[in-house]
């Protein structure tokens, strides 16, 4: 009987987890549909910057270092950060928290679901 009620569980957390790491990859469509949000600052099209950097090779790049952009914070130049998958959600979620000091007004992504999509349309996102 206990076996049978550990299998079961274990069963359920492997669809869990299963489950989870399905939502964190992410759809690149439905995170175009989610970037409209952001489009009013940045631009994943070109080279060309706005209120924001462009996000074009995102992933992997030094955060603060698209030439030609001015408006970069203290906080973002000197953070050390590197675009990937971690950092872009913790960033997404709550940029003034995850980043004390950035100009980024964005309030963040609450929905893990949200950033998820965002980040892989943004990784595929190259010139």
């Amino acid at each position: 009987m206990m076996k049978t009620v550990f299998s079961g569980l274990l069963a359920a957390a492997v669809v869990s987890l299963g489950l989870s790491s399905t939502a964190m990859a992410g759809d690149p469509a439905l995170g175009e549909k989610v970037f409209k949000k952001c489009k009013a600052c940045h631009v994943v099209d070109s080279d060309k910057n706005k209120t924001g950097p462009h996000l074009v090779n995102i992933m992997g790049r030094q955060a603060g270092s698209v030439e030609g952009f001015k408006k970069y914070s203290k906080a973002i130049k000197e953070s050390g950060i590197v675009w990937d998958e971690a950092t872009l959600d913790g960033f997404l979620e709550k940029p003034k928290k995850y980043l004390k000091g950035t100009r980024m007004a964005f309030a963040g992504l609450k929905k893990e679901e949200d950033r998820a999509n965002v980040i892989a349309y943004l990784k595929q996102v190259r010139q």
